[in-house]
């Protein structure tokens, strides 16, 4: 079984910042790519940005120069680092993981946290 666990969500007053981490957990042999989605009500879930192993990135147009996201493969951890955010930042952010649990298949499963919510507002 694997687990991902977010953590971090909360209020915030626009231009503020919050940090959002997401640590994997169980039968964990590596893990290929990792990202931040985000819903907001009524809308799609969208990407917010994405991290391979060995460090690149993508990153959704509305947050570039705002959002940072980096990880930790020692502690199976990713991290979101969002600054000078704004009301259309609201949302509930979602971690996504590509897993692969066995060192003798190479098979990477897709796990998604179970949601941590922003919201930003004065």
């Amino acid at each position: 079984q694997v687990q991902l666990v977010e953590s971090g969500g909360g209020l915030v007053q626009p231009g503020g910042s919050l940090r959002l981490s997401c640590a994997a957990s169980g039968s964990i042999f590596s893990i290929n790519s990792m990202g931040w989605y985000r819903q907001a009500p009524e809308k799609q879930r969208e990407l917010v940005a994405s991290i391979t192993s060995l460090g690149s990135t993508n990153y959704a147009d509305s947050v570039k120069g705002r959002f940072t996201i980096s990880r930790d493969n020692a502690k199976n951890t990713v991290y979101l680092q969002m600054d000078s955010l704004k009301p259309e930042d609201t949302a509930e952010y979602y971690c996504n993981a590509d897993i692969r649990a066995s060192r003798f298949r190479v098979v990477f499963n897709n796990y998604w946290g179970q949601g941590t919510q922003v919201t930003v507002a004065s």
